[in-house]
């Protein structure tokens, strides 16, 4: 069958969405499939070769660094203004999150993931009413293929879950580094506010990191990391997102000539950078910005280590979305451009999200004109 029909049955008897809910009955997640020893991906993890094209430019100068404290306020304004308005990623330096507590949150993810299965097994859902669920691919169902890879997703703001419920290995550390994350979002959304011309508590007082979603990925070892994907082609259907990586790579951002690159479109490396933080712009703050600032796709490749997974930790800020009925739309204000969007409540904007799967894009949903 296609790889585009996920719920279709082929005249050879393969059944896809039976052998999707089979995977999903194991709560063992990709993991669970790498220690049961299989030496071939299965089907339902195979994706299209149009979108396999797996060539990058090794152009670690198209994604800037921005050192937090090493220059003059209106520099690091300037700095942070060209890279939302081009590239949309930037690492930050210098950013005031301990090192250590970084290293601490990425090991105890790895500790997670690589512990007891009963205990994940325990944590593994589906149910979004659960502040902390533990499983494989959240579009599972809804996607053309899945990607190689487990997700630990914890709600942290506005009201985080009692300790408790996270997982024993992360319990002392996730919400003191999403107080930390939390800290540094802000101080980034005030640089993004200034380039924009605007107050520096503007975007912030508009809610745009009210809440906090964690989402911890596992890329465990890939048999055949040429046929499927870590991460398909997506952006984030968020304000901000603030990520952690460690050492592996294989995160890749596309770009075009605007971003440098060459002049041509085409994937490009994110560099692992020690000590760095990666800050991506979301959809939300291309439709608020009015396209000044640009939420542009990225994806991760499939481990292709034999021993080895791959370990990072996204902070995806946005608005309260399950109480906030504010709307958000353009900010035209101090510009002459007509507004791009029609304006939406996040709600809304992560309900087409998280109906239609990684791959939609919804701000192109909510675009004038659409």
């Amino acid at each position: 069958m296609s790889a585009a029909e996920p719920g279709a049955a082929t005249p050879g008897g393969y059944d896809r969405r039976r052998e999707l809910q089979a995977f999903d009955d194991t709560k063992a997640g990709v993991k669970g499939l790498v220690d049961a020893g299989v030496t071939s991906i299965p089907a339902i993890f195979r994706h299209p070769p149009a979108s396999l094209d797996l060539d990058a430019g090794d152009d670690a100068a198209a994604i800037p660094v921005v050192d937090l404290s090493g220059a003059r306020r209106e520099e690091v304004v300037a700095q942070v203004k060209a890279a939302a308005e081009t590239v949309g990623f930037f690492q930050v330096v210098n950013h005031g999150v301990p090192g250590e507590l970084m290293a601490a949150v990425l090991s105890g993810v790895r500790c997670f993931n690589e512990g007891p299965a009963d205990v994940k097994r325990r944590a593994y859902t589906r149910d979004t009413a659960r502040k902390v669920r533990f499983s494989s691919n959240f579009d599972l169902f809804q996607s053309a293929a899945a990607n190689w890879r487990d997700t630990l997703f914890c709600e942290l703001a506005p009201v985080p879950p009692p300790p408790e419920e996270l997982p024993e290995p992360l319990r002392d550390v996730m919400l003191e580094y999403g107080e930390a994350a939390t800290d540094l979002a802000l101080r980034v959304l005030e640089l993004l506010s200034e380039s924009l011309g605007l107050p520096g508590d503007r975007l912030r007082e508009m809610g745009c990191a009210e809440g906090l979603n964690v989402v911890s990925h596992y890329y465990p070892p890939c048999p055949e990391p040429y046929l499927t994907l870590g991460t398909g082609r997506h952006t984030d259907a968020a304000f901000l997102t603030v990520l952690l990586q460690d050492g592996m790579g294989g995160l890749q951002v596309l770009l075009d000539g605007a971003g440098g690159n060459g002049g041509r479109r085409g994937w490009v490396d994110v560099p692992p950078l020690p000590g760095a933080l990666i800050v991506n712009i979301g959809d939300l703050l291309q439709l608020v910005s009015n396209d000044r600032f640009r939420s542009v796709e990225h994806r991760v490749l499939a481990n292709r280590s034999r021993d080895t997974a791959r370990v990072s930790v996204a902070c995806f800020f946005n608005t309260d979305i399950k109480g906030s009925t504010r709307l958000y739309g353009p900010i035209t204000e101090g510009t002459d451009d007509p507004p791009l969007y029609r304006s939406v409540t996040v709600r809304e904007f992560s309900a087409r999200f998280f109906s239609k799967g990684l791959e939609c894009r919804p701000l192109d949903y909510f675009r004038l004109g659409h």
